[in-house]
């Protein structure tokens, strides 16, 4: 009769060898899936993106009487992303719905709803539309894309990189690729100007008063 220590680990092995198994059977699952790219990558495998609204977020900040800072978001974001060897052929096609903009505070939302400033019943929607990158630092691109609200249309770069691919998408399900995203822009190029005169090129922060802040998450249009 074996002593009680090794009469215990003889009766554990059978138990870690499924264990392994198991184990071994899923880290295959998950192998067939994995993408070569990483986040040491510059840019996601190519191919079209679709931008997954669920997990997409686009944020903005805007002076407040210079010395404050009034934040938000936008709720509903689509669109794709084209991947390419070649930057410049490289594409962004961004759709935001311009009534979902929240700032933690109804009656301020109501009012940047109106006509003052996004006029949501005429402009349902803003875009942000671009073709062709150029590196910036490191792993970062710069975009000179299109920003488009209420109607007027400006040229607004956008910094942004590549996070990397999901590692852990299961199998049949499309490659999913993360990229995070930042610019400036002036409210007054948009014919944003009530309550706003004493902001704009006022010293000490002269130039643009609004920051964009956007994370997505897109899936390509076929599993790789």
């Amino acid at each position: 009769m074996f002593p009680k220590p090794l009469r215990l680990f003889i009766a554990a092995v059978p138990l870690l060898i499924l264990c392994a198994a198991s184990l071994t059977h899923t880290a295959a699952t998950y192998a067939q899936v994995t993408p070569a790219h990483t986040a040491d990558a510059a840019l996601p495998p190519p191919g079209t993106y679709q931008i997954d609204p669920v997990h997409s977020f686009a944020y903005f900040s805007a002076w407040h009487h210079i010395v404050g800072v009034v934040r938000g978001r936008f709720d509903k974001v689509s669109g794709t992303i084209t991947a390419s060897p070649d930057p410049a052929t490289c594409a962004v096609e961004v759709t935001i719905a311009t009534y979902s903009i929240s700032t933690q505070n109804t009656v301020r939302d109501d009012d940047l709803r109106g006509p003052d400033f996004f006029d949501v019943t005429k402009f349902p929607t803003m875009t942000y539309s671009g073709h062709g990158i150029h590196r910036s630092s490191g792993n970062g691109w710069i975009m000179d894309g299109s920003l488009t609200i209420r109607g007027i249309t400006k040229v607004v770069p956008m910094s942004f990189g590549f996070k990397g691919m999901f590692r852990d998408m299961p199998a049949g399900a499309p490659a999913r690729a993360a990229f995070h995203g930042t610019a400036r822009t002036k409210r007054a190029d948009f014919g944003m100007t009530r309550d706003n005169l004493v902001e704009l090129g006022v010293p000490p922060a002269p130039g643009a008063d609004v920051e964009i802040e956007i994370d997505i998450e897109a899936n390509a249009n076929s599993p790789h």
